[in-house]
């Protein structure tokens, strides 16, 4: 029973939405595509534990899901050409279709149909992380701080509208692909993000740097593509040496730099040769300067403080000034690092952050007072929302009372 339900989590996580994507590609309608994926996992879990688990769990879900929808459609009578297009879904992954060639999926699709210039950002960012990433509806509501019922009538409404303004599912050309890249580049940024975090699921970064690269063909002469993938890739070949055997989350300096991915190192740094100097691009600069450090002690801490002061001058969001304080309280001593994050907290906007506690705590014990240090270690612990970076930071505020 055990061993079916995780296959049927896993097949979820990685199958969820190339089938949402594909069956809104030739259905045109969000509920139904959503629906039929969901009943599809459903009839999963039902059936996996008593028929056992299929060769391709993938591939059983989307078969699942597209026959479901034609009984739908069929009962509804809907036109024959969609029966038709229907028929032509098969496992394990729907072809790619339209005029923009090979280089695009359904996925990617779906992404620009969300971020539509019509819908407002909040939408849009909701109406990705719901459709492309699978999040539920009530940790997006979290997020957006608003219940979980208005969050489901905004996603409708959001969906709504797409249907009554006729909103093409394609990626735009020309001038249009250019004006929604950067909303498209932020929805990448945080699915990234939601597999990187410190609980996460590193399917949803797998997806990411797909996705990334499929975009990065499609516009090989945008620098911030590229500066986004090379971001990805830095940061992820670090996968590996993040956690002990134990399963606890390491700090860069704890971690093996032995275990980090060289092959994405390399590529990484090859993208940003043509990144330019956007906000992508710098922060894929400054996970460089991490990248090529052959040892903690080797960082070059004064490259990454000057790194950031471009990205604060072009940027300037609290948690930016906050990583440009605790750059420079390593470049220069944590006498400055401090004083510049209490500036970034000066505004509010940090306020309860368990990140700014942390870096306080960071820079407190280097300037040699221990207790203060462990105790804002503590209180950073008490308001952070991940598992492992809550026994990260207490662990660090044991080894300074120790």
């Amino acid at each position: 029973m055990t061993k079916a339900a995780d296959a049927v989590a896993v097949a979820g996580r990685e199958s969820y939405a190339r089938i949402v994507a594909a069956l809104i590609r030739v259905t045109g309608d969000w509920t139904l595509a959503e629906d039929c994926a969901q009943e599809a996992l459903t009839l999963a879990v039902e059936r996996w534990p008593r028929d056992g688990v299929p060769a391709n769990p993938g591939g059983w879900l989307m078969t699942t899901a597209r026959n479901r929808a034609v009984d739908v459609l069929r009962r509804a009578t809907v036109e024959r050409r969609k029966l038709r297009d229907l028929a032509l879904l098969t496992e394990p992954e729907p072809a790619p279709a339209g005029t923009e060639g090979d280089v695009v999926d359904d996925r990617l699709r779906l992404i620009f149909t969300c971020c539509h210039p019509a819908l407002a950002l909040e939408a849009r960012v909701a109406l990705t992380l719901r459709t492309v990433a699978g999040v539920p509806t009530a940790d997006i509501a979290r997020a957006f701080l608003v219940t979980e019922s208005t969050m489901t009538r905004r996603l409708t409404r959001a969906k709504t509208k797409i249907a009554t303004a006729g909103i093409p599912y394609r990626v735009p050309t020309g001038s249009a692909l250019v004006e929604r890249l950067p909303g498209v580049l932020a929805v990448l940024y945080l699915l990234f993000t939601r597999g990187y975090d410190a609980d996460g699921e590193p399917a949803f970064a797998d997806e990411a740097i797909r996705l990334t690269r499929l975009l990065d063909q499609l516009m090989p002469e945008q620098p911030e593509v590229a500066g986004l993938l090379a971001l990805f890739l830095l940061h992820d070949s670090r996968r590996a040496a993040r956690r002990d055997a134990d399963g606890n989350l390491l700090t860069l300096d704890e971690q093996d730099r032995s275990r980090w991915d060289q092959a994405a190192v390399a590529e990484g740094l090859s993208l940003l040769d043509r990144a330019g100097h956007g906000p992508y691009a710098l922060q894929g600069r400054i996970a460089a300067c991490h990248a090529t450090a052959r040892t903690a002690a080797d960082t070059d801490w004064p490259a990454i403080a000057g790194w950031y002061d471009q990205l604060a001058l072009i940027r300037p969001t609290p948690v930016v000034r906050l990583n440009r304080a605790v750059a420079h309280g390593f470049a220069y001593g944590p006498a400055t690092g401090l004083a510049l994050v209490a500036e970034a907290r000066a505004g509010g906007g940090l306020d309860g952050y368990p990140p700014a506690l942390a870096a306080e705590a960071e820079l407190t014990a280097r300037q040699g007072d221990p207790v203060r240090a462990a105790a804002l270690f503590r209180a950073a612990a008490d308001v952070v929302g991940s598992a492992a970076e809550r026994c990260a930071l207490l662990r660090r505020a044991a080894g300074l009372a120790g």
